[in-house]
């Protein structure tokens, strides 16, 4: 397959070499299967000859038309931090290249792909409409405001949806490359995971940090807030609306609308977060960690623990 990977001003530097580093370390394992695919052959595209990084490296690129003849167009992310200012980028006339070379290429049916902050950029181009995608777990409650059309899907790190495919936050990139990998080769995707000593990440989940994204609305942070100061006995959903000045329904709305999730969801991850940091911090048994969360038996905690950390207790406490 032949690859585009796109270079453009203030692209993220760890995203851009890992999909690089990933795909060439791929074709140098090669030889070690006994039926090896083919090669990929990679050319990083840009509207200039030298592109400048977020970290202000100087990238040489071939002219971003040689994108046409690729089977595959790789957009990693901006190196891009704060919300407002993302959005003004991948919006405004610097990025006007960028979302039209992602759009030109899936009207060519060619497919792309992107992760972290990037696939704000394949979302603006319209590419994303009407189809499932994944961001960096701290922009999901941005990306899912400006991105009603999308579907956003947190429960997995890679995401494909009809010729589109996007990962998670920034390390994502290596996800993204090595699912790239997996679609000529799952053998040789292991292997090259193997010798990067890469995990198996399936989802954000194990990572995300519930107050962070609280704080994106002012009724989910005071639901938060309140939630905490009750972590250790039942959070009735009702009874925190009234503390909080709304009604029920406003809260179940925007709790949904902000995070994609529901209120009892969310409560769930709060307690999640706090056994998870007891457990690495302290040495309380397993029962007294669930009463301090609330939960009567350790069970129903262990049980949650593994769902949503895809760990086990003895595994974070190991951490």
């Amino acid at each position: 397959m032949d690859v585009a990977v796109l270079v453009y001003d203030g692209v993220f530097d760890s995203g851009l070499s890992a999909v690089l580093d990933v795909i060439e370390g791929a074709n140098a394992m090669r030889g070690e299967l006994p039926q090896p695919p083919p090669a990929w052959q990679v050319t990083t595209v840009g509207f200039r000859r030298r592109i400048r990084t977020g970290a202000g490296h100087v990238v040489t690129t071939a002219p971003a038309a040689r994108a046409e003849g690729a089977g595959l167009l790789i957009v990693p992310a901006l190196a891009e931090r704060r919300p407002e200012a993302l959005l003004d980028h991948v919006g405004g006339p610097d990025s006007a290249a960028v979302r039209r070379l992602v759009s030109d290429a899936r009207d060519r049916g060619t497919p792309v792909a992107s992760a972290c902050t990037g696939t704000f950029l394949l979302a603006e181009s319209g590419v994303l409409d009407g189809r499932r995608a994944t961001t960096s777990w701290w922009l999901a409650p941005v990306f899912r405001k400006r991105y009603p059309a999308v579907t956003l899907d947190e429960t997995r790190m890679v995401t494909t949806s009809d010729g589109v495919t996007t990962a998670g936050a920034a390390f994502g990139h290596v996800d993204l490359a090595l699912a790239v990998v997996r679609m000529g080769s799952p053998v040789l995707a292991d292997l090259v995971a193997r010798y990067l000593v890469v995990d198996e990440r399936p989802s954000q989940s194990a990572y995300t940090i519930p107050s962070a994204l609280a704080q994106s609305d002012p009724v989910v942070a005071a639901f938060e807030r309140w939630v905490r100061l009750h972590l250790d006995g039942p959070v009735n959903v009702a009874e925190a609306a009234r503390s909080l000045g709304v009604s029920e329904r406003t809260l179940q709305r925007t709790v949904r609308r902000v995070l994609g999730t529901s209120p009892v969801r969310f409560v769930q991850d709060l307690r999640v977060e706090r056994a998870s940091h007891l457990l690495r911090t302290t040495d309380l048994s397993l029962d007294s960690i669930a009463r301090k969360v609330g939960y009567e038996h350790a069970n129903t905690l262990r049980i949650l623990l593994r769902e949503r950390t895809g760990s086990t207790a003895a595994t974070l406490r190991g951490r």
